[in-house]
């Protein structure tokens, strides 16, 4: 019995339910790299923009920084959660439809709520007051 055993467990040494393709999904670490390199310059674009000044037209600016931080959580979901078009049972379009529409909930009350605090909470200049000599 015991040789029957060593020879089934022989026959399935390193085989743990994983296929011959599976490999390419857990990531490689050229594919790490070429994930954080594009990380870092998603995200020294929008730092450039805002804390650099490199563009002057607020629009814009708000425009790049919004597709910036879209291709940043591409990004993250391609080289870091790996996922792609071979996932099974299409949890990976289901999972993608899902974070879009809370990215979208995210960002637009966000900036709704800046926009309305910028309207109700900015103090409101009195002409009166600023005499000049």
């Amino acid at each position: 019995m015991a040789h029957s055993h060593n020879h089934h467990h022989d026959a399935h040494h390193g085989d743990h339910g994983h296929g011959q393709g599976d490999h390419h999904d857990h990531g490689s670490y050229s594919s790490y790299i070429t994930g954080f390199v594009l990380a870092v310059i998603l995200t020294v674009i929008p730092f450039g923009i805002v804390m650099g000044g490199w563009i002057d037209s607020r629009p814009l600016a708000v425009g790049i920084i919004v597709i910036c931080a879209v291709a940043q959580m591409l990004v993250h979901m391609v080289y870091f959660l790996h996922m792609n078009s071979r996932a099974e049972e299409g949890w990976t379009l289901l999972s993608t439809l899902f974070t879009i529409v809370i990215v979208v909930i995210v960002l637009a009350g966000s900036l709704w709520v800046m926009f309305h605090m910028n309207q109700n909470m900015m103090p409101q200049m009195n002409h009166e007051l600023q005499v000049m000599p």
